[in-house]
């Protein structure tokens, strides 16, 4: 036998190679749609807990309490009867008459506009809570153009809405200036200015350029017919509406087709690579915030133009400090924000109506927004709650990087 033959040529088989490891079953719905559901299930959950404090806060159920082991059916019926006739004063306060829906609206329409504001900034990695001073900024210059200066039909309008325009990007545009700049934190600046602005209108309202003649309370002339948004008939649903629907159809067009958008969304969710693949982040910094003021100055423009008229201290209420919350719950997209914004407007039209017919307080109102809003930034809790819910496609965070500071 030769050598060749007695050599052991016997090949030892591979180890087999280990098993993949099992992803977990994921939708196959879009993520939008997975999002959608979520959000929903966040609005029912905040339902219950609103039912929950009505139950607990309502006189006949804590009477009937008093006898409940005689007769329990009374709690039960009085507890179901103070939750359904709130929640029914509710919805027809929101969407039970022609009237009821044109106040929702109203009431969505600078929402939405403070919202696409404070989203557009998310998207870039910046936290704009400084809506409420961007929107003062654009109500002073639009109701000055607006009471001032006396123009043509059509034209007036349309130069009031500049100005409004004008004013809020360049309360904007000083945020994202010193955030480029300087690194100043945009959370700190645009809480000093909302200040700035808020003091600001209580000086200008004080002076013969702003103060309504023969007046001494901080009031301004009415603003002329020809610089105010045309109404719905006799409703109070103006103009601004159809607005608050374009700006939400800018700002999907800015991120989603556009350069400047991608550079946006780029910075957004990395600055550092941005900046190391040639990406300007000072520049998307300034532009998103000017483009931010703008959209809340518009918001500030439907306050004085078209809802309120008068220019007072009080013409941006908490419709600023209301934006965030309606970004919060749109997840920083135009679609979300919009029907966040008439989610929430429905909620303060409705809100009224239950309290004048079961006198059920206002502010339940509130509990409900800030509870939606706890739920939706807590989809794990949601999900632990209503185990059907399906998961996204893919990993990795819903929200873009600014979300998360």
């Amino acid at each position: 036998m030769s050598p060749e033959e007695d050599t052991d040529t016997t090949v030892e088989p591979a180890p087999a190679a280990p098993a993949p490891a099992k992803e977990p079953r994921r939708s196959g719905l879009p993520s939008w749609a997975v999002q959608g559901l979520v959000s929903l299930s966040a609005i029912v959950l905040a339902l219950v807990v609103g039912a929950i404090l009505i139950i607990v806060s309502d006189d006949q159920v804590k009477t009937a309490m008093g006898y409940f082991g005689a007769a329990p059916m009374d709690t039960i019926s009085a507890a179901a009867s103070a939750v359904g006739e709130a929640y029914k004063a509710l919805a027809l306060g929101a969407f039970g008459s022609v009237t009821a829906i044109s106040e929702s609206l109203t009431q969505a329409t600078p929402l939405i506009c403070g919202g696409l504001a404070v989203s557009l900034a998310f998207r870039t990695g910046l936290f704009n809570i400084g809506a409420q001073g961007q929107l003062i900024a654009g109500a002073i210059l639009a109701a000055y153009v607006g009471f001032a200066w006396h123009l043509p039909a059509g034209l007036h309008l349309i130069v009031a809405i500049l100005a409004g325009l004008l004013g809020g990007a360049i309360w904007g545009g000083v945020v994202g200036l010193l955030k480029a700049r300087t690194g100043a934190h945009e959370v700190i600046v645009t809480i000093m200015l909302n200040y700035v602005a808020i003091y600001l209108l209580a000086w200008l309202l004080t002076t013969s350029a702003f103060q309504r003649p023969g007046r001494t309370d901080p009031i301004s002339p009415i603003v002329d017919s020809n610089a105010q948004y045309p109404q719905f008939g006799d409703t109070r649903l103006h103009g601004g509406f159809i607005l608050s629907v374009l700006a939400a159809i800018f700002v999907w067009w800015l991120l989603n087709r556009s350069t400047i958008g991608f550079e946006l969304r780029a910075v957004g969710a990395n600055a550092d690579a941005s900046r190391t693949a040639g990406m300007s982040v000072g520049r998307a910094y300034i532009i998103a915030m000017v483009v931010a003021g703008a959209l809340a100055g518009l918001a500030g423009t439907q306050q004085v133009l078209g809802t309120d008229l008068p220019l007072t201290d009080g013409v941006a209420a908490s419709v600023g400090f209301d934006a965030i919350t309606v970004a919060l719950l749109g997840r920083g997209t135009p679609l979300g924000t919009v029907l966040a914004g008439l989610l929430f407007g429905a909620l303060n039209a409705g809100g009224l109506q239950m309290q004048l017919i079961t006198q059920t307080p206002l502010t339940l109102t509130t509990v409900l927004q800030a509870v939606i809003v706890l739920f939706v930034a807590a989809p794990a809790l949601v999900r632990s709650i209503f185990r059907f819910l399906p998961k996204e496609r893919g990993s990795g965070p819903v929200l873009a990087k600014g979300w998360n500071g």
